[in-house]
């Protein structure tokens, strides 16, 4: 059985702890390899490698420090194919979506390229009589990332490229159930020139964890994942006086206006709330119905949902892949349960799907509910799955109350071709991110990434402007250079004269 191991130092090595983790092909359902879990000692001793590699790597030029991260962005770009193949074969996800994800992290990566003009200061003279002031920003120290399963290498790529580039050394620990992406970014790294001990990978579960937020020497903790645990790290990273980002969970919703161009919404909606088999935190997974819309948005979704090509992600014809592990299947399915029991119209039922071949994979197909109301467990919680939920309202101000309620604020969207519409939805909404007539609206790389409300604990979103405030520290100088003139002491608050 393949041993996925941790990257320490610059090399693949073998932890000090037995303990291990099955990895599956989910196409399969078969075990492909088993992971190797972190103790605290392992992590310490990554953790450690960081701090020493921070001396040298902080002092680098940032044009140095980017050539090297230009060099990666080539790497990655040659070994394109292979890296996506890793994600399939440990996600599930069908080919074309993972290799744009991996894009989408490439797209961060190209940004921290131009990190040097980014890291700029300000300067001031003679803010009073000669004395001159300026700012600049430094890097933090060792920063650690806790990433999620769904996509193993955009979210990490969109922390370690920047907060290296600012000069940091970084600690990444991925998900344990989809981990050779990480490994793989690591070697390519180190191909392209990094220094041993800058990046550096841990493989493992909440041991590992609880040690990155209780090691003295990590400054910033960036995670994306489910709010529960969101909370958790921001709570325990804070008081163990860490810099944190942590991104939670989601329930997005896309508002249908009955003067939408309702084929663009439906295709849409498709692609945000079935691709990647809704594994997604920027994911549809509630439409509200405005209006006298619902019965044609229904119908026209539930044909489409119906005729969804389920296969694995390798097949070229395959629309949507596995869930990523059988739990997680049994769960999603256990939500659709749920639903049904809640006296939601459960349309379209996807819980028997088992593609010819593939039947012990962990597959389920496209689900649509109709006539879901607010009160029901299946419109307040995260499935995390294929499962589309109908809201119906009757107009534009019910549509608003409802999406600005709800505990999540990560993403929203909402068809419409009336210009006031959309403008006024975008600045009520109480949410991070808005599309308008746009169904996943995931800002671009020198934008930001983040949510409100119960979907971000912490104060800055991630990549972009942001990510380089996040992982850097203000310093502001003030200096004045002695003259052939002296001056008395004064013992007030000093003022610009």
């Amino acid at each position: 059985m393949n041993l996925i191991q941790h990257f320490i130092n610059g090399k693949v090595v073998g932890g000090s702890s037995r303990k291990t983790s099955k990895v599956f092909n989910p196409a399969t359902g078969e075990q492909s390899s088993e992971v190797n879990l972190a103790s605290k000692a392992d992590v310490d001793l990554a953790v450690q490698k960081a701090k020493e590699a921070f001396t040298d790597w902080c002092r680098k030029p940032p044009a140095q420090r980017a050539r090297i991260i230009f060099k990666f962005k080539e790497l990655i770009e040659k070994n394109s194919d292979d890296i996506t193949k890793l994600i399939v074969s440990e996600h599930g996800k069908i080919y074309e979506d993972a290799r744009g994800s991996l894009i989408r992290g490439l797209e961060v990566v190209e940004f921290a390229c131009g990190i040097p003009h980014l890291l700029k200061g300000e300067f001031t003279e003679n803010v009073g009589t000669d004395v001159d002031s300026w700012s600049v920003r430094q890097p933090l120290g060792v920063c650690a990332g806790i990433t999620p399963f769904n996509f193993p290498a955009m979210v990490p790529m969109w922390m370690f490229p920047i907060a290296m580039a600012c000069g940091n050394t970084f600690v990444l620990k991925p998900s344990e159930k989809d981990p050779s992406c990480s490994i793989k970014l690591a070697q390519l790294f180190k191909e392209a020139g990094l220094p041993d001990g800058v990046f550096n990978v841990i493989n493992g579960d909440k041991e590992a964890v609880d040690a990155l937020l209780t090691n003295k020497d990590i400054s910033a903790i960036s995670f994306v994942g489910s709010t529960p645990i969101a909370k958790y790290i921001y709570e325990n990273a804070a008081k163990n006086e860490k810099r944190v980002q942590a991104l939670g969970g989601a329930k997005n919703h896309c508002v249908v206006m009955p003067d939408c161009d309702l084929e663009q919404a439906v295709n849409g909606l498709m692609g945000a709330a079935y691709g990647s088999a809704g594994e997604r935190c920027m994911a549809q997974s509630v439409a509200v119905a405005v209006g006298k819309i619902g019965d044609s948005l229904v119908n026209k979704l539930a044909k489409k949902v119906e005729s969804l090509k389920i296969g694995p992600g390798l097949d070229k014809n395959s629309e949507m892949g596995p869930l990523v592990t059988k739990e997680h299947l049994e769960k999603v399915k256990s939500y659709v349960d749920l639903g049904v029991q809640e006296g939601a119209k459960l349309v379209v039922d996807g819980r028997n799907t088992k593609p010819h071949g593939y039947e012990k994979g962990f597959y389920i197909g496209g689900c649509l509910f109709d006539n879901v109301e607010k009160k029901m467990r299946i419109y307040k919680e995260e499935i995390f799955g294929p499962v589309l939920s109908i809201v119906r309202v009757k107009d534009f101000e019910s549509a608003l109350d409802l999406v600005n309620e709800h505990e999540f604020g990560n993403g929203t969207s909402i068809y419409t071709r009336d210009g006031d519409v959309g403008r006024t939805f975008a600045n009520k909404i109480k949410i991070g991110m808005v599309g308008i007539n746009i169904p996943i609206p995931v800002p671009v790389a020198y934008h930001s990434f983040g949510g409100w409300k119960r979907s971000l604990f912490g104060d800055q979103h991630m990549h972009g402007p942001e990510g380089i405030r996040f992982y850097t520290k203000l310093k502001t100088i003030t200096s004045k250079w002695p003259s052939g003139l002296r001056s008395n002491p004064e013992f007030v608050m000093p003022t610009m004269k």
